[in-house]
């Protein structure tokens, strides 16, 4: 078994593509012609987006985020943290915490998605 892909449920699908374009730089593999379901090239495991919409539709009961208590967060691993923020802050992420080095010896740096999910930016851990 592998993990395939991880679904986040947001309002806007097109739009939070275009967000994890131009923040993180991934590529849009698929938007679908409904708008309701779309995906990024971001390595073996996807990232996807549907609409709360359409999963509320399908009776998931799926609610927004709450930014003030993440229940989740996802992670992009990057030698230039730093340099990654300042380009998702650029792109409309909002600042959960700034660049440190953590004990364990990695970087890390937190935003908010335009939708309220938590990512973390974050270097290879040094052992």
């Amino acid at each position: 078994m592998k993990l395939k892909y991880t679904i986040m449920y947001v309002e806007n699908v097109a739009k939070t593509l275009d967000f994890y374009r131009d923040a993180f730089g991934f590529s849009i593999n698929f938007l679908h012609e409904s708008g309701d379901y779309g995906e990024l090239q971001t390595g073996e495991t996807t990232l996807s987006f549907s609409s709360l919409e359409l999963m509320n539709q399908l009776g998931k009961g799926a609610v927004k985020p709450t930014p003030s208590a993440p229940t989740f967060e996802i992670a992009f691993e990057t030698d230039h943290v730093e340099p990654q923020l300042n380009q998702a802050l650029d792109a409309g992420a909002e600042l959960v915490q700034a660049v440190e080095e953590m004990p364990w010896g990695q970087t890390t740096a937190y935003v908010h998605d335009i939708n309220g999910y938590l990512v973390e930016i974050c270097s290879p851990i040094q052992l």
